[in-house]
């Protein structure tokens, strides 16, 4: 076999049926194979005497079979019980399978063998349950794969053991590898210290050593960062060939809406307003991505942006996820810049989204299209065919995470390359910036307005709720508002989990019949829920049990309390965002989170939410929590072709992979000089969806 795209079933071993569980795993081809590295790996290189077993612990040994026994257990009809008692010069230990009958013929009395497995203690005898096992054999010259070694384990599903997999991977290894071009150059492997793709297949499988499967992981981790920053850099590359728009940036508008403000602007505010106004009063389009912790100011750097490009006569698209969300912002946004006359006129803002009624539609994009409109804040309703621009010139995507990236594209395809200022709630550390939006320019507010109230976070759990419903009574005596969260919208008999409609009936009249209690659920029509926000943001609503509908951009400067029922079945970042909707006004804010974690996970998320109010840090933590993919969504971003390395621990090499990508697309941009053609076509490969920068020329 010497292509490495040959499906799979053909390797020698497999065939139709093991193929197809080995497709769940993404494994269709011999290529796919090589790349499917090991989840850890088990020194099994040191045998230890019986006496010196541990309890608890999993553990290597060598010993004889004295006694082999097979029995049906007494307590589950046609299950059958395996023991097999070995033994060596200093005692011996009772190894014990479960409904696996067929071993019965490995095992023979007075073979050697080799087990690997966690000693425990039954009945005051030693016990290994289900150990791995390897019988030493004279004949046995390839070496065994899976006892004596550093042995690789992998994640696989029911029906394919550790052991079949090894011999797999192992039989592809041999028959395949001389086959294999590296697409790493011998100047780059020289020049960062990397092995040849064969050794490091081979040691990041079946490592020889300790320190080989280090270098292995590196040099591997190395190609991943590389392939993974070209598309990265061919992006920027194109965007840098653009002709953009040169917008009139010193205009008196700017000054005068910045003055208007009821505060002033923080020095990071003023900070990346200056960026954004360098990248738009040059000639190349701007394509910067402006990161902000919950609450830092984002929007007013936004609009500052917009009445730039206005006052140049150029229209302005303004993108965000909920119509809740374009709703504030509309409501915000229109008074703020009523007063500001460019050419005599005022700045026409709109609000388009899907529940506006057909007719009133169809005027707003007429008015769009004639370039009545300046300023359209709007949802998903903004990539409708039927908006047509007369001359956008900016487009601002809020919460850009919220959209997938072929929903990116399409607005700014509305206009003669317009500026793009794509903006995100969720902090990014700086690392994992780099490794996806490498093509953007980045702007950062660090700082949060002097006016907003640190917001103390409590942990209590379930019995406590009546002294909750008490806090939150003495809160609203004081004037203030509340939200409490759920993570659910109906009851559910699978989650023990209170639903927001059910409790919010029992709030209403069991825990707070004089006071007023508003839901608001993703479910609600649109025009219900925008009545239900209206209500709370005029403080006719005490109480407004909700869901995760709040995540994103909802600000009420008199809610100064939220009580996340079940807080461990939230993401972190989505606790750091529901949280974010408090300590907005100039009064004490708590955040309750009424949670009892069970699992590693749900703790560390808890505990960081507890212990952190830092976006960044957070996030860094949810990063570690969860990994890069799920952080941010393998399918959106590409991710999950990052098997091996991690940007988080690898940044030095991250940088390093990076900067020769970028070498490399300077010099071939079009990937066909010698062995760079070769990399082209591992790219089209295994990043089907940056093809269209891939193939060049």
């Amino acid at each position: 076999m010497k292509n490495i795209s040959t499906p799979v079933q053909y390797l020698k071993g497999v065939g139709p049926k093991k193929a197809k569980l080995l497709n769940r795993l993404g494994i269709n081809t011999v290529d796919d194979l090589l790349y499917f590295f090991p989840r850890r790996y088990e020194d099994r290189t040191k045998f230890l005497t019986i006496s010196q077993l541990k309890e608890d612990e999993t553990q290597t040994i060598k010993a004889k079979v004295l006694v082999r026994n097979q029995r049906q257990s007494w307590k589950r009809r046609g299950f059958s019980i395996l023991e097999v008692v070995v033994g060596d010069n200093t005692g011996k230990i009772f190894c014990v399978w479960f409904n696996q009958p067929y071993l019965k013929e490995y095992f023979k009395v007075g073979q050697v063998v080799v087990l690997y497995g966690k000693i425990e203690r039954y009945s005051g005898r030693l016990q290994m349950n289900s150990p791995e096992f390897e019988i030493v054999s004279e004949d046995n010259d390839t070496g065994p794969l899976d006892i004596g070694r550093i042995v690789p384990v992998y994640s696989l599903p029911e029906g394919i053991t550790q052991r079949y997999f090894r011999k797999i991977i192992k039989k592809c290894l041999d028959e395949n590898l001389s086959f294999i071009k590296d697409i790493l150059s011998y100047e780059i492997r020289s020049k960062y210290n990397l092995l040849n793709c064969a050794k490091s297949f081979i040691n990041i499988h079946f490592p020889e050593s300790l320190e080989l499967k280090k270098e292995a992981y590196r040099r591997l981790s190395f190609e991943e960062f590389f392939l993974f920053q070209i598309p990265v850099a061919l992006r920027k590359l194109r965007k840098k060939e653009k002709p953009g728009l040169v917008h009139r940036v010193e205009g008196s508008l700017v000054g005068r809406f910045i003055s208007s403000l009821p505060f002033k602007l923080t020095a990071s505010q003023e900070r990346v307003i200056s960026e954004i106004k360098e990248d738009m009063a040059s000639s190349r389009q701007m394509q910067r991505l402006l990161q902000g912790d919950v609450g830092s100011g984002k929007t007013v750097v936004a609009t500052t942006a917009a009445i730039m490009a206005v006052q140049g006569r150029y229209q302005v698209a303004f993108m965000v996820p909920t119509e809740i969300l374009a709703r504030q912002h509309y409501d915000k946004i229109r008074p703020q810049t009523s007063d500001l006359r460019p050419q005599n006129k005022k700045i026409n803002v709109a609000l388009l989204t899907s529940s506006i009624k057909k007719q009133e539609k169809e005027t707003i994009y007429q008015d769009i299209k004639e370039g009545k409109i300046d300023l359209v804040i709007g949802t998903h309703a903004l990539l409708e065919e039927s908006v047509k621009f007369k001359n956008l010139g900016l487009v601002v995507i809020d919460e850009q995470h919220k959209f997938g990236v072929a929903q990116r594209a399409v607005l700014p395809e509305k206009g003669p390359n317009p500026d793009m200022l794509i903006m995100t709630a969720t902090p990014i550390p700086r690392t994992l910036a780099i490794t996806l939006y490498g093509d953007l320019d980045i702007s950062v507010i660090t700082e949060l307005p002097p006016n907003r109230k640190p917001v103390e976070t409590r942990l209590a759990t379930e019995s406590e709720s009546e002294a909750i419903y008490k806090f939150i009574r003495t809160k609203t005596e004081e004037g203030r508002q509340v939200y409490i969260i759920y993570p659910i919208i109906d009851e559910s008999f699978e989650l023990d989990l209170h639903a927001a409609v059910e409790m919010y009936e029992t709030l209403k009249k069991d825990v707070f019949p004089d006071l007023r209690v508003g839901l608001i659920h993703g479910r609600l029509k649109t025009r219900e829920q925008e009545k239900v926000m209206s209500e709370f943001i005029e403080g006719k609503i005490n109480i407004l049990v909700a869901t995760t509908v709040l995540e994103v951009g909802v600000d009420v400067a008199n809610a100064s309390v939220m009580v996340i029922e079940h807080a461990e079945r939230f993401g972190l970042s989505q606790l750091h965002q529901l949280r974010g909707r408090i300590g907005r006004g100039p009064y004490p804010s708590y955040c309750i989170l009424i949670t009892q974690p069970k699992t590693e996970e749900a703790k560390a998320r808890i505990k960081a939410i507890a212990e952190n109010s830092d976006g960044f840090r957070i996030a860094e933590e949810d990063l570690k929590i969860r990994g890069p993919g799920e952080f941010f969504g393998k399918r959106q971003h590409g991710l999950s072709e990052l098997k091996i390395a991690d940007p988080l621990t690898q940044l030095q090499l991250l940088k390093a992979a990076r900067d020769e990508a970028i070498r490399l697309i300077k010099i071939d941009p079009a990937l066909t000089q010698g062995q760079n053609s070769r990399i082209g076509e591992v790219l089209a490969r295994r990043f089907p969806h940056y093809q269209e920068y891939i193939t060049v020329g």
